[in-house]
């Protein structure tokens, strides 16, 4: 687990939380919003469920750093190119990224006993928003999807800001209706 972004007074890392992109079943592109924060993030961070190759390509082009895993409906070429756990430390945290955690009813404490060694867990699959803190303060993100809102009001994606060893300015940003 290196760390880019290390020391006090060390510039803030900025990330782009995205999960369940489902290009091109859900859509057929990634919304231009989501490529201009791609942009201006230090590292994009994908939970799973892209569907599709072009989109891995898209963002591995793109974002200056990506750190990504499969998920349940990602194919053997996305299985071949990306794990199923991703663990990365920046600006001092420690992070994990997984498609699935299980059920919600319980799953601070289950993700708190199954990374111990983390301070953030990124996670997807169930398209729907969370931030939630676990027993031992164990930090639980899931964007929701920028594609897909299922049977959420918005489709939606994430930014937050690590500055010094602390998560900060935590945002859901969601996107306008098509």
């Amino acid at each position: 687990m290196g760390d880019d972004t290390t020391g006090a007074g060390a510039p803030p890392v900025r990330l782009l939380l995205l999960s369940d992109t489902h290009v091109p079943l859900r859509a057929r592109r990634l919304p231009d919003e989501v490529l201009r924060e791609t942009d201006r993030a230090d590292v994009v961070v994908h939970a799973g469920d892209w569907v599709d190759v072009a989109t891995l390509d898209l963002l591995e082009g793109r974002a200056r750093r990506l750190v990504g895993v499969f998920g349940n409906n990602d194919g053997p070429e996305l299985r071949a190119r990306l794990p199923e756990v991703a663990r990365v430390r920046l600006g001092g945290l420690r992070f994990g990224v997984v498609h699935e955690t299980g059920a919600s009813r319980g799953r601070e404490t289950r993700c708190a006993a199954l990374y111990p060694d983390l301070d953030v867990l990124v996670f997807g699959h169930s398209h729907i928003p969370w931030d939630t803190t676990a027993p031992g303060k164990l930090r639980l993100l899931n964007p929701g999807s920028p594609t897909d809102r299922r049977r959420q009001p918005y489709a939606t994606y994430m930014t937050c800001l690590v500055r010094d060893g602390v998560l900060d300015e935590v945002v859901l940003h969601r996107l306008p209706r098509r």
